[in-house]
């Protein structure tokens, strides 16, 4: 085999590339990631998910999440898939991040109940806005409801990035707001089968998703109001809602 001049300057080239992903700059990071998008070739998609495992800028990820759907979908859907099963999790959070922006539905079942509910704020976040890219016809209530289990997570943010995920849903969702509504509060539920168990010393911790009902009950209520009037803002949505939970109200009034 005759190695020409050409190749030699595409592997040192693609050799540039490659070491300019991992250069201390951010800058030179930048413009690898740029390079390598707009060259495309299947040396870079494993270097390329590496590098948004733990990529510290938000930019420069981005641009690696760029690069990643330039390349063809059956170089990069394969090892977006198994960069979910990452201890780390930036690594899950930014493969979520890249399937969403693929959109290719071949990666549905992959977006298991386990990542929608991941103990990690930015990775459950990343889950909801994949789950509602590549939901396929259907199977949006099932995800209605996976959804709904999270109501009351988190701060702020990751409230108001589940209620955009369940209101870009449709009106399937209301069901299982609904639900979310009138269900008992699960706090009080596991302090009561604690107080029931005598021979244990320590009280059991309640599972992680275990929330107040009145966080529940006000995120649940705010999310409907954001389904109906999506020019209401998450900050006056939520307020309100927990003003009707302090009286005793369920919101019914208004629907």
């Amino acid at each position: 085999m005759t190695v020409t001049g050409q190749d030699t300057g595409q592997d040192t080239d693609e050799a540039r590339m490659l070491q300019g992903l991992g250069d201390g700059s951010s800058s030179v990071r930048l413009r690898a990631a740029l390079a390598v998008g707009t060259a495309p070739g299947p040396r870079y998609v494993e270097a390329l998910i590496e590098r948004c495992a733990i990529e510290p800028e938000f930019f420069v990820r981005d641009m690696l999440t760029w690069a990643l759907t330039r390349h063809p979908v059956s170089m990069t859907l394969p090892a977006l898939v198994r960069e979910l099963r990452s201890e780390r999790a930036q690594a899950r959070s930014q493969a979520l991040h890249t399937l969403s922006k693929i959109g290719d539905r071949q990666a549905w079942p992959a977006i298991t109940r386990t990542l929608l509910s991941d103990p990690d704020d930015e990775v459950a976040r990343s889950a909801w806005r994949a789950a509602v890219v590549l939901v396929p016809e259907g199977e949006e209530p099932a995800l209605a409801v996976a959804l709904a289990t999270q109501l009351g997570r988190g701060g702020r943010e990751t409230q108001l990035s589940l209620s955009r995920a369940m209101v870009a849903l449709g009106e399937v969702i209301l069901p299982a707001l609904h639900a979310a509504t009138t269900a008992p509060d699960p706090q009080a539920h596991a302090q009561a089968h604690a107080h029931s168990q005598p021979h244990v010393h320590a009280r059991p911790q309640p599972p992680a998703h275990a929330r107040p009902r009145a966080h529940v009950h006000a995120h649940a209520l705010a999310t409907e109001r954001l389904l109906r009037d999506p020019d209401t803002g998450f900050e006056f949505a939520i307020e309100e809602a927990k003003r009707v939970v302090a009286l005793g109200g369920s919101g019914e009034e208004g629907r």
